[in-house]
């Protein structure tokens, strides 16, 4: 069951929940670094825990990492690594933890090269999942197979991530996501 059908049969208050993500945030492309680092950083925090998890700390995401701000994470102290482990609203994983602040630094050298995070996504577009895995991994820290699927589905680099039938869908065709746009791929 695709995750479109499944949340109609989801109690309240999870269902509200999911239902503003799917209808108003999955799938739709984003064009500001901020938030595409936010994204990431909270796909990164998915792995091993239920979406449902990530949505409810999405808030206190935004407020630990400085509403997602990239130069400001990437100059983030020992103290700031800390006040995260200890900050009970989000995930308090040093990997994790470490990945969003190290991501953060290399996303900076991206926009210095790219222009922007944005720009640097679009100058590798298309790819197929696997290929943007193998990037992904040579890029940024504790970036797998699922989580690299996930964020790209979210941002519409990757198709699928509404079903065909869904009514999102046809409201996502409409402000063309990468995925729908082809180009000759681009090697690594």
């Amino acid at each position: 069951m695709s995750y479109c059908e499944y949340i109609p049969s989801m109690a309240e208050p999870r269902r509200s929940l999911h239902k503003n993500y799917h209808d108003n945030h999955y799938g739709y492309p984003i064009h500001d670094d901020n938030e595409l680092f936010g994204r990431l950083i909270m796909e990164i925090n998915q792995a091993g825990l239920s979406w449902e998890t990530i949505l409810k700390k999405e808030a206190s995401f935004r407020k630990a990492y400085d509403n997602f701000n990239i130069a400001t994470v990437a100059a983030y102290s020992e103290h700031d690594r800390e006040r995260l482990l200890n900050d009970p609203g989000i995930i308090r994983n040093r990997l994790k933890i470490n990945a969003a602040i190290e991501n953060a630094k290399t996303i900076l050298q991206l926009q210095l090269e790219y222009g922007s995070f944005e720009k640097w996504l679009e100058h590798y577009h298309p790819k197929t999942k696997e290929e943007w895995v193998k990037l992904f991994k040579k890029t940024f820290k504790f970036t797998g197979g699922e989580i690299v699927n996930e964020f790209l589905m979210s941002i519409g680099y990757l198709r699928g991530a509404h079903s065909d039938s869904c009514p999102i869908h046809q409201e996502i065709l409409k402000v063309k996501p990468k995925w729908l746009i082809a180009k000759e791929p681009k090697n690594i």
